[in-house]
Parts: C-alpha cells; sequence; structure tokens
C-alpha cells in the first residue's frame, strides 16, 4: 500500500481506519501513561492499579469495540442468507423514488442486466416483514453484544481483578498510618454488585449504519453501562465526563475539523485522485467525463451507460462507496444511492477541474492540492488525536480534582479521600 493509500485511509472520516490510529497507536498509551503519571502525585501503589486497569480495559474495548461488531455483523449475514435473502439488499428501496430509484423501479429495470441481483430484490420483496425482522436482529445483536461485554461484563471482571490488590495495598497503608485497613474499604462499597437491567423506519435506519456509525451506538450503550457499574458516585462522575468527552471527540469533531480544513484549503478530493496521473490528464486534455449535472436523473443515467463503466468518475464513485458498481460493470440494483453524496462528489471534481484548468501553473496547482490535502488529513489525525490523548484526559483529571478534592482514580481511592459530593 502506497503512502497516498495509507492517508487516504485514514482520511476517511466514516471509515474504521481514523479511529484505529487515534485509538490503539496514539490514545490508549497516552492515557496510561497519564494515568499512572496523575496518579502516582498521592500514591505509587494506587497508581500502579489505576494504569493496569486502564490498560485492561482500553485495550479489551478496542479488540471488541473493532473486531467484535464486524464479527457479530457477519454471523448475522450468515444467517440472513441462510435463510434464503441477501442482506446487501438495502430497506430504503422500498419506499419508491419515482423515475429515480426504489425496488420496483430497479427490478423492472436491471431484470435483463443483473439478474442474479434482482433475485435477491424479489426475495425480498416477497418477504419484507421477515428480512426487516433478520435486518432489526442483526443491528440489536451486532450493537447489543458488544455494549452487554464492554459496559457491563469487561467492568466487573476488571474490578474483581482489582479488588485483592487494592485491599492488600490498603492493608500495607493502614499499616504505616496505624489505621484500621476497615475504613479504607468502606463496608466494600467498590465492589459490591449492582442490579443490571438489560418502528419500520428505525429499522430502515439502522439497517444502514455503517462500521463508524454502530460504534457510535455502542460507544453510547457503553458509556451506559460504564456509568451504571461505577463504584461509586464520584467514579460515576468522573467517568460521565469522560465517556461524554470521547464520544464526541471520537465522532463528531474530526468531522468538524475535516471540514474547517478543507474550506481553508479549498480541496475536496481524496488524495488517491489527486494522485492519479490520468486524472490530472483528463482534465489538462479536457477529456474528463461526467454527469451533466448533480440532479439525480442525469446522475444515475451517466453512471448505468454502460459506455461509462470504465469512465474515472465511476471508478472512484464506486472506490468512495457513493455507488456500488458489480463486477460486470452494472450499478447494483440492491444498493440505495444516496443522490446528495454523488451530486456532491461530481460537483467537487468539477470545481478542481475550473480551477486547475485556469491557473497558469496547472502540474504545480495539483501538486499543491494533493499536498494539501495530505497535510488536512495529517493535521485531522494529529490534531484529534491530540485532544483525546491529552487535552481530554487532562481536563478530566482537572474535573475529578474539583470534585473529590483527590488526584487519585475514584474507584481506587481510599474511603478517606472521597468527598461525599451532594450535587
Amino acid at each position: 500500500m502506497s503512502i497516498t493509500s495509507i492517508i487516504s485511509a485514514i482520511g476517511n472520516n466514516s471509515s474504521v481506519y481514523p479511529l484505529i490510529v487515534r485509538d490503539c497507536g496514539i490514545e490508549v498509551p497516552t492515557k496510561i501513561a497519564l494515568t499512572y503519571d496523575q496518579n502516582k502525585k498521592e500514591s505509587k501503589g494506587i497508581a500502579y492499579l489505576a494504569a493496569r486497569e486502564r490498560f485492561l480495559d482500553e485495550y479489551a474495548t478496542s479488540a471488541v469495540w473493532l473486531g467484535g461488531i464486524p464479527l457479530v455483523g457477519w454471523i448475522c449475514d450468515k444467517y440472513i442468507k441462510a435463510r434464503g435473502l441477501n442482506p446487501k439488499v438495502n430497506l430504503k428501496l422500498f419506499k419508491e423514488e419515482s423515475g429515480i430509484q426504489g425496488i420496483d423501479y430497479n427490478i423492472k429495470k436491471f431484470k435483463d442486466i443483473a439478474p442474479e441481483a434482482v433475485k435477491d430484490l424479489l426475495k425480498a420483496k416477497e418477504n419484507k416483514k421477515l428480512y426487516e425482522k433478520l435486518l432489526a436482529g442483526k443491528f440489536v445483536a451486532s450493537t447489543s453484544i458488544p455494549i452487554l461485554f464492554m459496559g457491563f461484563i469487561l467492568p466487573k471482571l476488571i474490578f474483581a481483578s482489582s479488588a485483592r490488590k487494592i485491599e492488600n495495598l490498603r492493608k500495607k497503608e493502614a499499616e504505616k498510618k496505624n489505621l484500621s485497613p476497615v475504613s479504607f474499604l468502606q463496608k466494600e462499597r467498590f465492589y459490591k454488585s449492582k442490579e443490571i437491567n438489560f418502528t419500520g423506519n428505525w429499522i430502515t435506519k439502522a439497517a444502514n449504519f455503517s462500521a463508524q456509525d454502530k460504534m457510535a451506538v455502542t460507544d453510547g450503550g457503553y458509556a451506559v453501562g460504564r456509568v451504571a457499574t461505577a463504584r461509586n458516585k464520584n467514579e460515576r462522575y468522573d467517568l460521565a465526563f469522560k465517556m461524554s468527552g470521547m464520544m464526541f471527540l471520537n465522532f463528531v469533531a474530526p468531522k468538524w475539523i475535516e471540514k474547517a480544513l478543507n474550506k481553508l484549503t479549498g480541496v475536496e478530493l481524496d488524495p488517491i485522485m489527486l494522485a492519479d496521473k490520468e486524472f490530472s490528464e483528463q482534465i489538462k486534455n479536457k477529456t474528463l467525463k461526467l454527469p451533466v449535472n448533480d440532479s439525480a436523473e442525469e446522475l444515475l443515467k451517466f453512471v448505468d451507460n454502460v459506455e461509462n463503466k470504465d469512465t474515472l468518475f465511476v471508478k472512484y464513485a464506486n472506490k468512495f462507496e457513493k455507488v456500488k458498481m458489480l463486477d460486470n460493470g452494472i450499478r447494483d440494483p440492491r444498493e440505495y444511492v444516496d443522490i446528495k453524496k454523488l451530486g456532491k462528489f461530481r460537483n467537487d471534481i468539477e470545481t478542481f477541474a475550473e480551477k486547475a484548468l485556469t491557473n497558469n501553473d496547472f502540474k504545480g496547482f495539483v501538486k499543491r492540492a494533493r499536498i494539501a490535502k495530505s497535510a488536512n488529513i495529517i493535521t485531522n489525525v494529529a490534531l484529534s488525536s491530540f485532544l483525546l490523548a491529552y487535552v481530554l484526559p487532562k481536563t478530566q483529571f482537572a474535573f475529578r480534582k474539583l470534585i473529590t478534592g483527590s488526584d487519585l482514580e475514584p474507584g481506587l481511592a481510599p474511603a478517606e479521600k472521597i468527598v461525599d459530593n451532594k450535587s
């Protein structure tokens, strides 16, 4: 994989790649180090236990987060196929868009040129209620199972593994201070288990969630679980602050940063396209073929014309998931086309081509654009990683100090360090 391809992958804020880079490569190691550093100010013993808990928690969560959702989804897809249905059929097609797309429209339009895909459409149409239930079940399974593990089971396992170590540590501290170790345990308040109780429109939306969308939903449930299983009130506040910050910085902030940087540089296209010599040559020679305009009719007319199947527009629209093409160059009739996204993609190409052609240094303009877009992506990852890995933990520590009066992890701190927060 080339450097350009790597930059392109981590710049796709609708995919999991930026999350992998930020989460596993930067955020987690930094958080572990900061956690140890913060707690050692008052107790090296608790600092070690806090760092240990953070290591187990973060990497176990990442493993489930990045692997659990796709795995459960894959198992569900196997089950749906075993029922004779294809999970590739998009439920949005059941709402007909006259003259553009829809399940009946696509069946009629593609019956001769994509017969196998049309068979899947017919089966889904004939078994609509069953298909909706299966997709709803897939969504629930692929989110609730990771939520249950990450939000409820994992913290309990980690707390249990720390309990004896904390008790031994507190006994030693008590002996040094000639205090009763019972005062530190505060009637086992940290280890007492709590009771955990576990429309067609929402099914359509949920069934079309991307991997990152499902991660966002999972993160929300994970946050609720962590707050619910907190060992005391102050830990609950601490976790709620951290989890809300993590969700914002993982799923919202990077998209805001991307928009701001793209607006600043005026470059929207992916660096892979900007590095494609054929793309530059076609712009320069004015042979680049695009839909006449961004209307639904013209966009789909262009994509569905077999004469255009090898054009760069169709090639990159397929690559960047604006449309889905079959191996024979025919648009997949099972997939719903987001006209707004496809139209923006077309307009971004046209805008770039116009700017390049009016620039006196065509080659230099294209090169600068590629560098600028790559720099945007790297800046976005670096900035969002810095916010997640350093700014959020430091802000969390300040919040913790404010509500507890201590630098120690609220779930590990001795009872004498716990402030009875009435707010």
